[in-house]
This record gives structure tokens, C-alpha cells and sequence, in this order.
């Protein structure tokens, strides 16, 4: 069975969890403070997930979801993650993260950040334009008549394919913004961003994104 590892235990993490084991896969949390303040979470999700250090949950996965503020995106493990997929959930917020100057001026994205840091991980970006609460609540079947739809964005079609797949399992239709470097494209400030939206509407808002820098 595919193990989910979450490095990050917030509101994103924890739907994701939720959301994964519903759908059979085996979950592997994490946060900053330790497995053992997990606990309730971990006896909420029941006996498909476990709690580890970040480490460990980089080393059991494989599928890894890197769910943290963006200030601490140097903290997580680097090796653990070779080869491996990760699915950043990343938006840059100044007012908690600091300034970061190459976002600021544009020269860099969020995620390209993370996968400068995870040089032989194959990063994809996902589930950081929708709300933690409708990651459960939004959900509708395959077909469903206006399904929500949430975008990605990757250099490495398997990542970007295992992002797709996860949000059809999910409940959500997919729209693929290109590479990695497109992920602005449905961060914060952008008409994409955390508004409920189909297929078509997520492209349409997608091509209206313009640079903040």
C-alpha cells in the first residue's frame, strides 16, 4: 500500500491525512514538535496512520507532502527525500515568513525554492489554493457535473501525475499550469486562489494571473 508522508501536521496536513486514509493509503505525520503532540490526531485517523519525526515520515514515504510555513522549508530533510515525489503545499506570506527577497522581486517561485533545496527530489505543487475545510467537504465523485477543479504545476510528469491522481481519489478534477516555475499562477493574490472553481474556470483564472513583483 502507498505511504503518505506529511511533513507538517497544520490544517492543510491534517485534511490531507484525512482525505488519504479515506481513500486506503497508509499516512505517516509529522510536525515540528515531535510525534508525541500528535497523539490525538494520530487516534483520530486511526490505524492506517502513524506519527514520526520529519525524518522519518521523508523515510517511510512514498509519496511525501511538504506542508510548512514557507519560513521553515530549509528544515526538511533533504536526503530522506531522493528520487522521491513531494507535493508542496507552499504560499509565501511576508507578514509570517519574513521578506524573501527573490520572491519579492520575482526572480524565484515558492516552490522552486523547495526544489532548489531538494535538488534530486521531483517536486510538484498542490493542494495551496484551496481552503483545508473543503479538502473534505468540496469533494464529488469522478464526472461529477461542475466538480471543483485544483491546479499543479511540475518539471517531472510523474510528480505532476501523482498530484492528479491524488486529486482525483480526492474528489477534484485537475488542471495542469505547466512547469514548476508557472506555480504563481495560483498563489495568493491571483484570481485562482483559494475560490471555488471548475475546469475551465481555473484555466481562464489561471491565464488572468499577473506577477505581484
Amino acid at each position: 500500500m502507498t505511504t503518505i508522508g506529511l511533513i507538517g501536521a497544520g490544517h492543510i496536513g491534517s485534511q490531507v491525512a484525512r482525505a488519504a486514509i479515506a481513500n486506503g493509503y497508509d499516512v505517516v505525520i509529522s510536525n515540528s514538535r515531535g510525534p508525541e503532540t500528535l497523539t490525538e490526531l494520530v487516534a483520530e485517523l486511526g490505524p492506517k496512520a502513524r506519527a514520526a519525526t520529519a525524518a522519518e515520515a521523508a523515510a517511510a514515504a512514498d509519496i511525501a507532502v511538504v506542508t510548512v510555513p514557507l519560513k521553515a522549508y530549509k528544515d526538511i530533510p533533504v536526503e530522506p527525500l531522493a528520487g522521491k515525489i513531494v507535493i508542496d503545499t507552499n504560499n509565501y506570506y511576508w507578514e509570517r515568513d519574513g521578506h524573501i527577497p527573490e520572491l519579492d522581486n520575482g526572480t524565484a517561485t515558492v516552490s522552486g525554492l523547495l526544489q532548489e533545496h531538494l535538488p534530486t527530489s521531483k517536486v510538484a505543487k498542490g493542494f495551496n489554493h484551496i481552503m483545508a475545510s473543503d479538502i473534505t467537504d468540496d469533494a464529488k465523485p469522478t464526472g461529477a457535473d461542475n466538480r471543483r477543479a485544483l491546479a499543479t504545476a511540475g518539471d517531472h510528469s510523474d510528480a505532476v501525475a501523482a498530484v492528479t491522481n491524488l486529486y482525483d481519489q480526492f474528489g477534484f478534477d485537475t488542471v495542469n499550469a505547466g512547469a514548476l516555475a508557472e506555480g504563481w499562477r495560483f498563489e495568493r493574490d491571483q484570481p485562482a486562489y483559494v475560490v471555488r472553481q471548475n475546469a475551465d474556470e481555473l484555466k481562464a483564472n489561471l491565464a488572468l494571473a499577473k506577477p505581484i513583483a
